[in-house]
């Protein structure tokens, strides 16, 4: 049985296989503030002022932002050097919040 921490990283992997991740700092906020997104990804070894950028504006637009990977991690489960992204697509962002309530019950 795969840990819900490795099928939460196998899922981004597809998602961005599949065309439906927003890359990057500027983009991932933009799509924030359309909310044209459900779900963004920042690193647990990310900076500080920008951890509290995206956390105040994930709260303010009601985005559920998680912080539970490292910068590498999220690296590996997507292949680009961005470690700062969100999931456009409302079955992957169902999914992935699923296994995350999964995750915490355990």
């Amino acid at each position: 049985m795969i840990s819900e921490d490795q099928q939460i990283l196998n899922l981004l992997g597809l998602a961005m296989r599949a065309g439906k991740i927003v890359l990057g700092s500027e983009p991932t906020l933009t799509a924030i503030r359309g909310n044209k997104v459900q779900l963004a990804f920042f690193p647990s070894d990310g900076g500080p002022s920008q951890a509290k950028k995206f956390m105040d504006k994930s709260n303010f637009y009601h985005i559920t932002l998680v912080q539970d990977y490292t910068k590498q991690q999220l690296i590996n489960a997507i292949g680009v050097n961005r470690s700062i992204f969100a999931i456009a697509d409302r079955g992957f962002s169902r999914k992935i919040k699923q296994l995350i309530s999964e995750k915490e019950r355990n």
